[in-house]
């Protein structure tokens, strides 16, 4: 494969339809080696627009460990707009990709990730690619859904996955004028959202794009009724 010509038209022909027309964003996805950050196994599928399996078999699947398309992670990083003397929390490290991205538009990033051997990968692979300003917290399933407070408040919160709706207590970490972006609803259709909170304390929200991502673990699911 020409790896080279194969991140070429993932930019041309998958990200840039998206509406990802930062030219500092397109730069950086031509020059991260997303293939870096994808499992042996799977490498195949670097640059394919669909969700790359972190873990093996049915494993992968059930507890929805995977990479997001090219074009979700590129577009939720856009809507962010980071600049460089911001702080940024992640939830789900997953490949450590996301991580490395907003690293290089940021001063540091916060991930936390509740499988130890993703945690593990997204280390070495952060390592690997010279990204010395995300540290990646391996914590339990619920931990999540608490965020991170220690090393808050934040610049910028993104849940790398889906959620029901996005806890209060992660938008209470975030600074006036910072910005969460979360994959928000149930299957079929969910809805990539932008929260943003005001001076006030006020939290204004904008729908970016329908899709779908596979559930963040330790995070509340909606009450079912029983008839």
């Amino acid at each position: 494969m020409n790896t080279e010509l194969a991140r070429f038209n993932m930019i041309e022909q998958q990200i840039r339809p998206w509406d990802v027309l930062d030219p500092a964003v397109l730069d950086l996805l031509a020059t991260m080696r997303r293939e870096d950050f994808v499992p042996a196994a799977y490498r195949a599928l670097a640059f394919v627009d669909t969700q790359v399996p972190l873990l093996p078999g049915a494993e992968a699947a059930a507890e929805g460990a995977c990479m997001l398309e090219p074009k979700v992670e590129a577009r939720l990083l856009q809507e962010l707009r980071l600049q460089r003397h911001e702080k940024v929390l992640e939830i789900g490290t997953g490949s450590g990709f996301m991580a490395a991205l907003l690293a290089h538009r940021a001063m540091h990033v916060h991930t936390l990730e509740c499988r130890p051997d993703l945690a593990r990968l997204a280390r070495e692979a952060l390592r690997r690619n010279g990204v010395q300003n995300a540290s990646v917290h391996e914590v339990d399933a619920a931990a999540g859904a608490r965020g991170w407070p220690a090393e808050g408040p934040y610049d910028a919160i993104v849940l790398s996955g889906s959620v029901a709706e996005v806890p209060p207590a992660l938008l209470e970490q975030l600074k006036p004028g910072g910005r969460l972006v979360a994959i928000v609803g149930q299957e079929p259709i969910m809805t990539a959202r932008l929260v943003t909170r005001s001076a006030h304390n006020a939290y204004a929200e904008r729908d970016l794009f329908d899709t779908v991502a596979p559930r963040l673990l330790g995070f509340a699911e909606p009450a079912r009724f029983h008839f």
